[in-house]
């Protein structure tokens, strides 16, 4: 089973701010898209809700929601109601902070975008422990915008073999 994750936060782990993202950086979405195209993506409802509707659901992907509304339904969107009943082999976990904590202990692989700035915001990107070391990285990256990030793989490190789990 192959859990990866894919978020963009800033300097100071903000991924979010009031249901929204706190920068604009050409070229970081389209990372997104690249990644995840054909695969299927598991979000928290508040992040589907965030999703323009335009793109609700993501195009060109299988849309799965977490809630725990047990009511709640959406055009589009596979509902689950907790991380267990997601069976998948390989997915991507797009959001949001509770989430990615959920989903953090059985993940092996995440995309990690930081934008070289400090944001306001009231969602953050899961804390890493040293078990996450970063297998390929693009080295800092000046948008047209000039803000400066960076897109790092990570992989999680087997302690036990000291290889990765990927």
């Amino acid at each position: 089973m192959s859990v990866h994750m894919i978020w963009a936060q800033a300097r100071n782990g903000v991924i979010g701010a009031a249901g929204d993202i706190p920068w604009r950086l050409p070229g970081e979405q389209r990372l997104f898209k690249e990644r995840t195209m054909g695969s299927t993506v598991v979000m928290g409802r508040a992040t589907w809700d965030s999703l323009p509707e335009r793109v609700r659901p993501l195009p060109g992907r299988r849309n799965v929601v977490l809630t725990r509304d047990p009511g709640w339904k959406a055009e589009g969107a596979v509902v689950t109601h907790s991380p267990e009943e997601i069976t998948e082999d390989d997915f991507w976990v797009i959001g949001g902070g509770g989430i990615y904590a959920a989903f953090l202990p059985r993940a092996e692989h995440l995309v990690r975008t930081t934008i070289d700035f400090d944001a306001e915001g009231d969602t953050f990107a899961p804390d890493l422990g040293p078990e996450w070391v970063v297998s390929s990285s693009t080295g800092w990256i000046t948008a047209e915008t000039g803000h400066r990030y960076r897109i790092d793989d990570l992989e999680r490190l087997d302690f036990h073999t000291g290889d990765t789990f990927h």
